[in-house]
């Protein structure tokens, strides 16, 4: 059976504002069933939790109120089950790129479990001539390479991914989703991205998940039928970018109800993206 299935129950979260001690809320009434194996992306506007739910996944931020439960136990603190891959890299620029997944394996504990995956998944992400080198004396797309396979390096069950591929050009970016969702279907594990980019999550995914303004709310999810590998120019594409489009149009006008700027609105982030 495989593991990784994630279950979100009436999770709600807030924070304390320091000067005025108000009470913001970032994630409301969220209730969600991620099954084991899956490719969700999450997109909605920036501001709206979506990477405080995905910190509260890993088990880095604990919810104000609600459970988050993998493979039925309540997530509670961190473990090497739970991956987190970041927008940085987040490499130790001190240790070579064996050295750095080696470090992963030695703190989750898993080093002799695993130990003989280095190599093999080094290579498969095409840095096999660059095990040995420094993060400074690589490419920003090598170096996500390198941050990605450090995380699957543990053999977690789900892999969580922050926005790892926004700060990377077009080309290496189409690159990476194509590894990435290699990796993905070698290891069968659970996947769950951040992204402002429309295209990667139809790209990407099993099923989209489209988050309100904040406080964060599930506006709509979409599941993606279309097979891999997935053509980008087909209609199908098309026509679901197109959707996922205009749903964030309409959140973009909640925000002009709410007053906010609209160089801000959820839509002028997509296309800026495009």
């Amino acid at each position: 059976m495989k593991k990784g299935r994630i279950k979100i129950r009436d999770l709600h979260k807030s924070f304390i504002r320091e000067k005025t001690n108000e009470d913001l809320a970032a994630l409301e009434n969220f209730n969600f069933t991620i099954n084991a194996g899956e490719f969700i992306s999450v997109v909605g506007a920036s501001g709206c939790g979506k990477s405080t739910l995905l910190r509260m996944i890993a088990g880095l931020e604990k919810p104000t109120r609600g459970d988050i439960l993998c493979d039925g136990k309540k997530v509670e603190g961190t473990s090497p089950d739970r991956g987190l891959v970041f927008q940085e890299h987040a490499l130790f620029p001190w240790l070579t790129i064996r050295k750095n997944i080696a470090f992963a394996l030695k703190s989750s504990g898993r080093y002799n479990d695993y130990a003989h995956t280095i190599d093999p998944l080094i290579e498969k992400v095409g840095l096999k001539e660059f095990a040995n080198s420094y993060p400074h004396q690589l490419s920003g797309g090598m170096r996500q390479r390198a941050a990605v396979i450090r995380s699957l390096a543990v053999s977690p069950d789900v892999l969580l991914l922050d926005e790892p591929l926004g700060a990377l050009d077009s080309f290496t970016r189409m690159v990476l989703q194509d590894e990435i969702i290699r990796l993905w279907k070698e290891r069968e594990n659970t996947m769950v991205m951040i992204t402002h980019d429309v295209d990667e999550a139809v790209y990407l995914s099993t099923r989209i998940v489209v988050m309100s303004p904040r406080p964060g709310r599930i506006t709509e999810i979409v599941p993606v039928p279309m097979p891999y590998p997935r053509n980008r120019g087909a209609l199908e594409f098309s026509e679901l970018r197109t959707r996922l489009l205009k749903t964030l149009n309409f959140a973009a006008d909640v925000e002009r109800a709410k007053g906010l700027e609209p160089s801000t609105s959820t839509l002028a982030r997509w296309r800026s993206t495009r």
